[in-house]
């Protein structure tokens, strides 16, 4: 099977989703002429022209309302933002109208669209440029909101959100866009909201998501020359969550490690660990334990930026510490 970088398979899906509908259209910053800012949306203008690859002014309060209007007029759009930092100006539009519409209209209007884009830490970025906001948007309901780890999963899933109905959001990572990974050439879709077993294991499970999945994966490597066998679930979709999946491997492993960048207060593991102790404390030999960003603004300086955001040092660490070693 070929290898493509990640960028190539989020233009893969895109394209290929043009391809056969002509309701879809791209829209954001620099996603035309420049070729996109991470050249994900690398020759889409040359092949889709500028009525379906569409630059933006520097507004995305303004071009995430003009594809929340074409939405519920029947188009399907892609908001392309250089950031999900520099959504906070266009909040309004995505949790009061997008994911709002279909219930305060009882069902008259949908909205499918995708809003997607870097999200979280990419090195010497700072505090404004370094936000996770997985959990913010997934603790809005309306919102389907997806984080894939790996090329095959960001087409795939992809594909899923933009031939969904209802308004998605699709977080990628500055960092991951050159990782390469298996992805086939013919077509194929990955349900949302479906968990993937990543690793299997035995004595613990390691729950993560996004980028930080290698971070587990690299503590699971070197745990295995400890005698320690993870199990890592990948959750793909954070909204909604595939609590079985998680609670099933728990039942296996007796144990839980979440790992992920957020700030810790209200994030993702929060509550999957919630849920495992609900439907299956029973069956925990220990307290489940969270790997997470740093409660505080991301520094600049890159010791801190090392300190700061979860590692394989630190899940070996939490490890170690539910299997009482």
């Amino acid at each position: 099977m070929r290898e493509i970088q990640f960028r190539e398979a989020i233009r893969e899906a895109m394209s290929e989703e043009m391809r056969r509908d002509d309701t879809v259209f791209l829209m954001g910053e620099e996603v035309a002429e420049y070729d996109g800012a991470y050249k994900v949306s690398q020759g889409m203008l040359a092949e889709f022209g500028p009525k379906r690859v569409i630059d933006t002014p520097i507004s995305e309060l303004g071009f995430a309302g003009i594809g929340v209007g074409a939405a519920m007029n029947g188009l399907r759009p892609i908001i392309e933002f250089m950031t999900f930092n520099f959504s906070l100006v266009a909040i309004d539009q995505i949790i009061n109208n997008a994911a709002k519409i279909r219930q305060m209209s009882g069902g008259q209007f949908s909205v499918p669209i995708v809003f997607r884009g870097p999200t979280a830490s990419a090195g010497q970025l700072a505090a404004t440029h370094s936000q996770a906001f997985e959990n913010w948007y997934a603790n809005c309901p309306g919102l389907k909101v997806v984080v894939p780890s790996t090329p095959y999963d960001a087409k795939g899933l992809l594909k899923s959100a933009i031939r969904d109905d209802d308004p998605v959001i699709f977080m990628e990572s500055e960092q991951m866009y050159g990782d390469k990974g298996e992805v086939p050439e013919e077509e194929y879709l990955i349900p949302i909201g479906k968990a993937n077993i990543v690793r299997e294991g035995t004595d613990v499970t390691i729950v993560s998501f996004g980028k930080i999945i290698k971070a587990a994966k690299a503590a699971a490597e070197e745990l295995d020359k400890q005698g320690i066998s993870c199990e890592i679930v990948d959750l793909r979709t954070v909204r909604p969550i595939d609590y079985e999946t998680v609670i099933n491997s728990v039942k296996k492993t007796n144990r839980l490690v979440c790992v992920e960048e957020s700030w810790p207060l209200g994030n993702i593991s929060t509550e999957v660990v919630f849920k495992v102790q609900r439907e299956a404390f029973d069956y925990l030999d220990a307290p489940a334990l969270r790997v997470t960003g740093a409660d505080a603004p991301m520094a600049y300086a890159p010791t801190m930026v090392e300190t700061y955001l979860p590692n394989a040092h630190r899940v070996i660490a939490a490890v170690r510490k539910v299997m009482y070693r």
